[in-house]
């Protein structure tokens, strides 16, 4: 490393003001402060003194992310041999499967966003901001795995350009940039995202489909039935159970199948307080509430109502949406009891949708949507309802 720190400080003078290569210090900048901590110091104001930047945050989320990300290749392979009868194949050979179709949509997103923001911070003269090196890798796994590649490229472009730039980049903007990119997609092509065929690579392509194999996502089995049918639901959904579920062996979007996945990155989030626990567990509350409010108001012939609470946390992009999405740092609420409140009516609203939209199965990804429109309203009320019991105090004290 040290040979490396010296190579930058050799040619950090072409990068610096009145340098050859003045244009691109946004670049160089970039590139030196990912590789090294900053040298820079605060000249005034509140002096903190911390080994962690915004890159090495943004890199602790792309670590949590990886065994969601590594299952997630696994289980594109497994769905698409799943599909065409072909049991016998190892776990070797359905992750390098998986790797082969997964790489190109990273690739693409990175490609894509980075540029875009390499080009806004050379036209504005500042740095270029770190948070793309999250929403770079959350937004394949949030994509079904058959979403061709210059659908990812419009959706990333969208999602950097509208949903942050606009409003002056990382740490200004008000929606979280993945779920930008997923609800781009989502009404622009809607024929493309949603659907059997789209979960498992290959399945349009098939003539032949093993017996049993739909490709539908255990959502879209129940969406498929119209709500009406009464289901043994202690044997799981469909072909799978509520250990299938826990693993994640069924078809879905990218890195959201694996509830046991998706836990690990929590518990690395958590243990390295990146993420915060009020929120995570109030989304979960959330949900769990509301799924249980549903079971006793449940009638016989809905089966969207008689689903178990538990159920909701476990499938779909729930447990995903609850431990990256919501727990954005920006788009989150900011004061203590906003946390509780944002993450609660998450859970509850993603729930919600759900059962009452059945045309629409999932509900997370507008859930946290329209929850981080409201996340500056909550934060008011959070703080003026704190200034009225100060100022009570106050008031009896003197």
């Amino acid at each position: 490393m040290k040979a490396l720190r010296n190579i930058l400080d050799k040619i950090k003078p072409d990068f610096e003001k009145g340098g050859k290569f003045e244009k691109f210090h946004s670049t160089f900048d970039a590139f030196e402060t990912f590789l090294f901590v900053s040298n820079h110091v605060t000249k005034k104001g509140a002096h903190i003194k911390d080994v962690i930047d915004l890159k090495r945050t943004m890199s602790v989320v792309v670590l949590a992310v990886m065994p969601a990300l590594l299952f997630g290749m696994w289980n594109v392979g497994y769905q698409h041999n799943l599909s065409i009868g072909n049991l016998e194949n190892t776990l070797f050979s359905n992750f390098f499967y998986g790797l082969l179709k997964v790489l190109p949509i990273i690739i693409v997103s990175y490609v894509v966003g980075l540029g875009i923001e390499f080009i806004f911070a050379q036209a504005r003269g500042h740095e270029v901001n770190e948070g793309y090196l999250v929403s770079g890798m959350l937004i394949p796994l949030i994509v079904p795995i058959d979403t061709p590649l210059w659908m990812i490229a419009l959706a990333v472009a969208f999602a950097v350009i509208i949903g942050k730039e606009v409003f002056g980049g990382t740490g200004m903007n008000i929606w979280n940039p993945a779920l930008i990119a997923r609800a781009f997609l989502f009404f622009a092509y809607p024929s493309d995202m949603s659907g059997d065929k789209i979960w498992v690579e290959g399945l349009s392509n098939l003539d032949k489909i093993a017996d049993g194999f739909s490709g539908a996502t255990p959502l879209a089995v129940m969406a498929a039935e119209g709500g009406n049918t009464v289901t043994n639901f202690s044997q799981g959904i469909g072909n799978w159970s509520v250990m299938d579920f826990l693993i994640g062996n069924y078809p879905g979007s990218i890195g959201e199948t694996s509830f046991i996945a998706i836990m690990i990155g929590a518990v690395i989030l958590l243990a390295t307080r990146i993420a915060s626990w009020k929120i995570m567990f109030s989304v979960f509350a959330g949900g769990f509430g509301m799924g249980l409010l549903f079971n006793l108001l449940a009638p016989e012939t809905n089966i969207y109502m008689q689903m178990p609470a538990y159920y909701h946390l476990i499938i779909g992009g729930f447990a995903f949406g609850a431990v990256f999405m919501a727990t954005d740092p920006v788009s989150a609420a900011q004061t203590s009891n906003g946390k509780y409140i944002y993450g609660f009516l998450i859970g509850v609203i993603a729930v919600l949708i759900r059962v009452i939209n059945p045309a629409y199965p999932e509900g997370m990804m507008l859930s946290i949507l329209l929850m981080n429109t409201f996340t500056p309203l909550i934060d008011f009320y959070v703080v003026q309802g704190n200034i009225k019991k100060r100022l009570k105090r106050a008031k009896v004290t003197a």
